[in-house]
């Protein structure tokens, strides 16, 4: 079976690393796992690992899962402070521990004792692009007040798209035709302290079940949050409809959220068969394939979903 990886377009600098795997008989998990670890070492990528833009104090918290298709294990950490490799201690959570989810000092702990070294994430231009919006701001604006602007001015700046947010995603079949997918992010930018997204979140923004698909989220987290827009891609294949229009009726629920700052939510999804796809609640966005037959990565349009007709007729 051809090895297969479909992910968001920052992936790009990392499918050589999981093709290599899978190209060699590797896992699935094995492939998720390289393709993830190489965009969070990329400083030039402010959305994910070293080098991601910080909350409003000026920290950098990373989130990230990854999930097994073949057995449903998973395993995620969030509000991750000052070591670069989340997907990999995502991982050692899933293997090594009891449990789903480890967040903030905890997490920190983990991956001091699994051995994991650690870093300053915050880079100069990482902490220049924060100090750019966050300047201006009085000590008692840090909180509430000044989260809720910076949401609303950022969901809505067309000349910065991405500093709002942004993540990695990638979904890896090998062959064996076993199916595994992983999501890393640092974030919201100028989120408040603790903020957790969909990212780490499992059926959110990740979710893989090798009897029927998996799907992945970047964009608004809180928005796939609500929907638990992954698991509800995979369950309308579940229950026999088509990768497309399973996709459509995810984006339609998130359409219907009543949101003061609703934004994008970009979805990445394979079917049981291999087959891939992409959508969006925005136009003009792209996904990333790659099969161990080729020789270059494919940047594919992904299908724009607009509201459903009887949403638009509410409005």
């Amino acid at each position: 079976m051809t090895g297969l990886l479909v992910g968001s377009a920052n992936a790009r600098i990392g499918l050589r690393d999981g093709i290599a795997v899978l190209a060699g008989g590797g896992s699935a998990l094995n492939a998720v796992v390289a393709v993830i670890r190489r965009v969070e070492a990329n400083p030039d990528d402010h959305s994910v690992g070293f080098g991601g833009l910080p909350n409003l104090l000026g920290d950098v918290e990373l989130d990230a899962s990854i999930m097994d298709g073949r057995t449903l294990a998973t395993g995620a950490v969030a509000g991750l402070r000052g070591y670069q490799d989340a997907i990999d201690l995502a991982r050692v959570v899933m293997t090594e521990l009891p449990h789903v989810l480890i967040v903030g000092e905890g997490a920190a702990r983990l991956a001091s004792e699994s051995g994991f070294q650690l870093r300053d994430l915050l880079t100069p231009e990482a902490r220049q692009i924060w100090a750019s919006r966050i300047e201006n701001a009085q000590p008692t604006d840090l909180y509430t007040a000044k989260t809720r602007e910076l949401a609303a001015r950022l969901t809505r700046d067309p000349e910065r798209p991405h500093d709002a947010h942004g993540t990695v995603n990638v979904i890896a079949r090998d062959g064996a035709g076993n199916i595994a997918s992983g999501v890393s992010t640092s974030g919201w930018a100028w989120k408040f302290p603790g903020r957790a997204g969909d990212s780490p979140i499992i059926g959110a923004g990740n979710y893989a079940d090798q009897r029927y698909g998996a799907a992945t989220c970047t964009g608004r987290g809180e928005m796939a949050q609500r929907c638990c827009t992954a698991h509800s891609v995979v369950t309308f294949m579940r229950f026999g409809m088509p990768l497309d229009d399973a996709l459509r009726l995810a984006a339609e629920d998130l359409h219907r959220l009543d949101d003061p700052y609703k934004s994008e939510v970009n979805i990445v999804a394979i079917d049981r068969e291999g087959r891939h796809a992409g959508a969006s609640t925005v136009p003009g966005k792209t996904y990333i394939v790659m099969t161990t037959e080729m020789d270059e990565p494919l940047e594919l349009e992904r299908r724009y979903i607009p509201p459903a007709p009887d949403r638009l007729a509410n409005q």
